[in-house]
This record gives structure tokens, sequence and C-alpha cells, in this order.
């Protein structure tokens, strides 16, 4: 069991305003399917200190790996918008199959943002 591994979710409220907050959270178990995942996220960010009204309610509903430990780093300022089939967790997936490991940073968002976001990415500040 992975007792310790540590995950970066980035709420992402706004692609095009690059609006995201990134949130740690410890002890993730890898074994869990990435909707248990993103269920658990959704239920401690709702009461989560320090975290701005606005990404605590909001619609997350898919999540992507954007950067592991050691790996190379995006161009991107919010998330990549290549490799989508490998990179966007699958629901019933577990995080392990699905490349989640520790240090992993994984975007978490609405997936209608994100597809508007991608046939037209441009940035509004």
């Amino acid at each position: 069991m992975d007792v310790g591994v540590v995950v970066t979710v980035r709420l992402i409220r706004s692609f095009e305003q690059r609006n995201f907050r990134p949130v740690v959270f410890q002890q993730v178990c890898l074994e869990q399917t990435a909707q248990d995942f993103m269920r658990s996220v959704r239920d401690d960010i709702v009461s989560r200190p320090g975290l701005p009204p606005p990404f605590r309610k909001y619609g997350y509903d898919t999540m992507k790996i954007i950067h592991q430990a050691h790996g190379a780093k995006t161009n991107e300022l919010v998330m990549s918008l290549y490799d989508d089939e490998n990179l966007i967790l699958q629901d019933d997936q577990t995080l392990r199959a699905a490349g989640v490991a520790n240090e992993t940073e994984v975007g978490f968002f609405r997936e209608e943002d994100y597809v508007v976001y991608k046939a037209n990415p441009k940035s509004t500040w």
C-alpha cells in the first residue's frame, strides 16, 4: 500500500484567464479509482481553509496529469493541450493504472471548459 503518496491537484476555474489554485493532498492511495479520488477532492475543497469561494463549488468533472516528478514540464501556463488519450484519467481506472505516482500534479477542471479552450486556445489577460 502506498501510504504517504503526495498528489498536487491544480483546481482550474478558467483556462483563458489562467485562473487556477494548486492544492496538495497527502497520503493518497493509488489503488482508488479516479472517480473516487475526484469525489474525495470535491468533498475536501468545500471546506478547505484559504481556498477562495469560487474554487470551492465549481463543477469540476475531469482530471488530467500535468506533470510527474523528475519529468519534463510543459510550456503551457495552465495545462498541456496534448496527449489527452493517455493523460486524462478514466473514471473506473485506478490512479496507479492511470500513471499517477508520488509527487504527480493533476489538473481538475470542467471538461466542457477544456473542450472550448482547446478549440481556441487564447488567453484573455
